[in-house]
């Protein structure tokens, strides 16, 4: 079943792409097998993270942009994370009609899938699912986040762009952007920019770039590389531009079209294009590596009578959490050392 999936991805047919993102968002059995078949295929889309504070109009802005890019006869796949249900785990919003601009065209796919509760918005199915896009040959796939914050840095793991939307006369929301997405944006979309205090935001923006630009001189990235998921950006030579647009009326797609084409080009001109895929790339093996540990040890964990009997003698004192700790590992840790020394 999965090669014959994979086959009917492969051949264009939309029905299977859908199965096939249903299998990796519901984790089913046989899904990393396809991811993996599917990997092959991949590295030729350009990814594009939208993220920005709820109510930024991104929603609106993406349905634009895959508008304009079907203009270019570009095909194009949308993956707009919901927030999840507490109850369920599915997408709060993923019944709302959002594409109103791109009904019946079957070049522009479009999914929304649930953050399942990852504080920035996006899961490992998410970049399992842009790979499917990938593959199946889109040529711009545009992912939409939650919202904007500490945590939404996340998007530096999936996208190749990275746009952030900023509301006018949101003082709040621009000072929010020292907080982390400051560092990760490519480009700054202004939208809403017929209403008051769209000037007062760029400038405020213009500002903050320039603080940037002299507190990070002589460095630059985001995080540290290491067993964590940080994303190297050494991006130094290029300044993120801010983009007016009024995405109701597509005012300023142009423009923004413009500026993820230059983008783009410097990624590729600069060679950031494939350092940025392998800092992505390292930091999804050390993601896996700790989900594949962790059911390692949970297993080990029930094995053993449950995690309640070890919380019991660490309450007793006839053990600690470190103890506990060393003695769940200990066979783990013992069949890697002799498999290494074989």
């Amino acid at each position: 079943m999965t090669e014959q999936l994979i086959e009917a991805l492969l051949d264009g047919d939309h029905r299977a792409l859908a199965r096939t993102i249903t299998k990796i968002e519901n984790r089913s059995p046989g899904y990393r097998d396809l991811v993996s078949e599917l990997h092959a295929h991949t590295g030729h889309a350009d990814v594009i993270g939208i993220t920005g504070s709820p109510g930024a109009g991104k929603s609106t802005l993406v349905d634009k942009l895959a508008k304009a890019y079907r203009d270019q006869d570009l095909t194009v796949g949308v993956i707009a994370i919901d927030p999840s249900s507490p109850f369920t785990g599915g997408a709060v919003l993923g019944d709302r009609i959002r594409m109103a601009s791109n009904v019946g065209d079957m070049d522009v796919f479009f999914r929304s899938m649930s953050a399942r509760g990852t504080l920035g918005g996006l899961s490992t199915a998410t970049t399992d699912a842009v790979k499917a896009l990938d593959a199946f040959g889109k040529d711009k796939i545009l992912v939409e986040t939650v919202g904007a914050g500490q945590n939404e840095i996340d998007i530096v793991r999936t996208a190749d762009t990275v746009t952030v939307l900023v509301p006018p006369g949101s003082g709040d929301d621009v000072q929010m952007l020292k907080a982390g997405i400051l560092e990760i944006a490519d480009l700054f979309v202004v939208n809403k920019a017929d209403l008051p205090g769209s000037d007062r935001t760029v400038q405020e923006l213009r500002e903050m770039l320039g603080m940037r630009d002299r507190e990070t001189r002589g460095h630059h990235g985001v995080g540290t590389p290491g067993m964590n998921d940080a994303v190297e950006r050494n991006d130094g030579d290029w300044t993120p531009p801010i983009v007016e647009t009024v995405a109701n009326d597509g005012t300023g797609v142009d423009d923004l079209l413009d500026a993820l084409a230059d983008h783009r080009d410097h990624l590729e001109s600069s060679g950031q294009l494939e350092a940025r895929t392998r800092s992505r790339y390292a930091a999804e093996i050390r993601q896996l590596l700790r989900e594949d540990a962790n059911a390692l040890l949970a297993e080990e964990l029930d094995a053993r009578g449950g995690l309640d009997a070890f919380v019991q003698q660490v309450l007793d004192r006839e053990s600690d959490p470190y103890s506990v700790a060393d003695e769940l590992v200990a066979p783990i840790e013992e069949c890697v050392r002799e498999r290494r020394n074989d």
